[in-house]
Order: structure tokens, then C-alpha cells, then sequence
């Protein structure tokens, strides 16, 4: 009478995935690095902890691997996105707010997919928030005020302070990503047309001289 038949054993890229998969579900239900465990991700992998030591060398090494490096990579998805802005075609006042609906679906779509690593990163340990926000999320409003500079020489307009701007557009997406990953009846199609009118027209009238 033959045994149960073995489990397939996983080649060395796929264990170190499925180890990466474990620490990323044990940091963000922690929501802390410094309170996660060697061990806590070693139950949620169902390894001992000798396997993770043979794979990565520190918990450090797993945080990075497992939480920041594809927060950066989807970071640089937000650089990518900032290219619409910067296109070949008349700008017009359609045109404008076409531009910009693009821009805030794309900003949305990818803060709202990385949400819960966010958090983990820019609130968790000050050193790591500090060198991912440096390198990684800053760059991609840099590069959005880059692209609106472009735009200006192209039109000979010019934009008051477009890395102020840049970062304002980044903070309405990420308020309006919030919105829609908590609130089930936000309507983010509203949301989207009516940021993106107020960023091209300003979000308060100016008030004329009562003289």
C-alpha cells in the first residue's frame, strides 16, 4: 500500500516568492515592520524559520524585497502615467480636461491598488519612509512637473509653481483613491470630472475688487 504522495517541493525562485507573499501578508496585517516576526511570517508561509534564513539574510532584506521594491515599481507606473500630460496633439479646453481625467483615473487606479503598502511604508519606520518618499514618490511628482513645464514652453503659457501643483494633483488622486477603497457608493466618474475641472479652473472663484 502505497503512502499520501509528497507535496511538490518549490525550486529556489518559487520558495523565495512564496516567502515574499508570507511577509507581505504578516507586515501589512501588523501594519508595523519592527512588530512582525521572523516567526509570524514563517507560520503564514507554513516553513520553518531555517528556510526564510537560507533565502534572505535579514528581516530588513525581506521588508524591502517584499513591501518597498513593488511599491516602487508601481511608483514608477505613476511616472509613466504623468507622460499624458505631454502629448503632440492642440490643446484646447476639451482637450484639457480630457488630459487631466486621463491622468487622475491612472494616479487613481494605481494609489488605490497600492494602498495598504503605502501606509505600511510612509507610516511604519521613519528611515524607510524617509528613503522611499526621497527616491521613489517624490519622483514621480517631479516628473509630473517636469511634463506640465514641457507643456508650457510647447503653448507659451506658463503654470504658477508647477511642483506646488503636481503635488496638489497627487494628493487629490490619493484622497480620491482613499474615497473609492473605502466608501462603496463613491462615485468616482463624478469625482474624476469634478477634479479635473478644478484643477483647470482653480477650486475657488476669485474675488473681484468691491471698488
Amino acid at each position: 500500500m502505497t503512502g499520501a504522495p509528497r507535496a511538490k517541493r518549490l525550486n529556489a525562485e518559487a520558495r523565495r516568492k512564496s516567502i515574499l507573499q508570507a511577509a507581505r501578508r504578516a507586515f501589512s496585517e501588523t501594519g508595523d515592520m519592527n512588530g512582525t516576526t521572523i516567526r509570524a511570517i514563517a507560520e503564514k508561509g507554513g516553513i520553518s524559520e531555517g528556510v526564510i534564513y537560507r533565502h534572505f539574510e535579514s528581516k530588513d532584506q525581506l521588508f524591502f524585497e517584499a513591501v518597498v521594491e513593488p511599491l516602487s515599481e508601481a511608483v514608477d507606473q505613476l511616472v509613466a502615467a504623468t507622460e499624458v500630460v505631454d502629448r503632440d496633439e492642440p490643446l484646447t479646453p476639451e482637450r484639457q480636461i480630457e488630459t487631466l481625467e486621463g491622468l487622475y483615473r491612472q494616479l487613481i487606479s494605481t494609489l488605490e491598488e497600492v494602498l495598504p503598502l503605502l501606509g505600511l511604508v510612509l507610516f511604519g519606520d521613519p528611515q524607510v519612509a524617509k528613503r522611499f518618499y526621497r527616491e521613489s514618490f517624490s519622483v514621480a511628482m517631479d516628473r509630473l512637473a517636469e511634463a506640465w513645464r514641457e507643456v508650457e514652453q510647447r503653448y507659451g503659457f506658463e503654470l504658477e509653481s508647477p511642483d506646488i501643483a503636481a503635488r496638489a494633483v497627487m494628493g487629490i488622486a490619493l484622497m480620491v483613491s482613499l474615497e473609492s477603497r473605502h466608501k462603496p457608493r463613491f462615485d468616482v466618474d463624478r469625482a474624476v470630472k469634478l477634479v479635473s475641472e478644478g484643477t483647470r479652473d482653480g477650486f475657488f472663484p476669485a474675488i473681484g475688487d468691491p471698488s
